[in-house]
């Protein structure tokens, strides 16, 4: 699966199925949030989140690409993603793009 942030795939011929889309909510893990609240006091990168987000962004493009491959897509493009606060303590991140079947 060919996957693009570009709206369009100059030189390429295809038709575009549709939109595609994948989301997860992930929650905070109550030790980790103990440490990364000491962190915020020192300063410094909060690895935990920036790893929950990781595998967070990850299964949302999986599940968009799952989407795509469901619809008999060959590539995804304009791949945008999103994360918003849902509840305290857990946000969804959404990947979202248009499916396309090369001519």
């Amino acid at each position: 699966m060919l996957l693009s942030t570009t709206e369009t795939l100059p030189g390429t011929s295809y038709t575009v199925l549709g939109l595609v889309r994948g989301s997860t909510v992930q929650c905070k893990n109550v030790g980790h949030d103990i440490m990364n609240s000491l962190k915020n006091l020192v300063g410094g990168e909060m690895d935990s989140y920036t790893e929950l987000m990781d595998e967070a962004r990850q299964t949302a493009t999986d599940r968009m690409i799952s989407a795509a491959v469901q619809a008999g897509a060959d590539a995804i493009i304009a791949i945008r993603y999103t994360a918003s606060e849902i509840a305290p303590g857990a946000a969804e991140v959404m990947a979202y793009g248009t499916a396309v079947k090369f001519a």
